[in-house]
């Protein structure tokens, strides 16, 4: 951050790429799992668009061993379980997760959004369960705690899910 009161954002994101290249000896290229890099950097990224970019390197080691899978493109539909991705992959999934990012447009995209949210895009319930809503609908990230409030609520859909499914066995 300190780069940024003495030279242009666009520099300061060609330093910082340069030294994320220095890691991939940690991490590896991420490309070969799906991850692709942005065209911004970083930086210009939080300036132009107000998002912070995160890589979470627990993440990147569950898609490294393959617990986690990257499927590029777009959801084409829904039916039940199964999902039908634009490049013509079916695949069924115990749960389905969406990451909007931090502008909520779940009700522009979800049929029946009622059942998690409200007409606003913010979840129906109140804290603590505001993650929780009917017919195993969840949202995360709307405690409006940042990172660390989007963490526990993953965690608590994450145990929601898993009782679930215990049941089910």
């Amino acid at each position: 951050m300190t780069l940024l009161k003495y030279l242009p954002v666009r520099v300061v994101d060609i330093l910082v790429m340069m030294m994320v290249k220095t890691r991939f000896f940690l991490y590896g290229d991420p490309s070969k799992y799906g991850l692709l890099r942005p065209k911004q950097g970083p930086f210009s990224t939080k300036l132009f668009t107000g998002k912070t970019p995160v890589i979470d390197v627990g993440t990147v080691h569950k898609i490294r061993e393959g617990k986690i899978q990257v499927i590029n493109g777009g959801i084409e539909s829904i039916e039940g379980k199964t999902l039908t991705f634009e490049n013509g992959l079916k695949q069924d999934f115990d749960a389905i997760v969406f990451a909007t990012g931090y502008t909520s447009s779940v009700c522009n995209w979800l049929k029946n959004y009622e059942y998690v949210m409200k007409d606003d895009g913010f979840p129906k319930n109140p804290m603590p369960k505001h993650w929780k809503g009917e017919n195993n609908l969840y949202c995360v990230g709307f405690s409006r705690k940042g990172i660390a409030g989007a963490a526990q609520d993953a965690m608590s859909v994450a145990q929601d899910i898993n009782s679930i499914l215990a049941a089910t066995r």
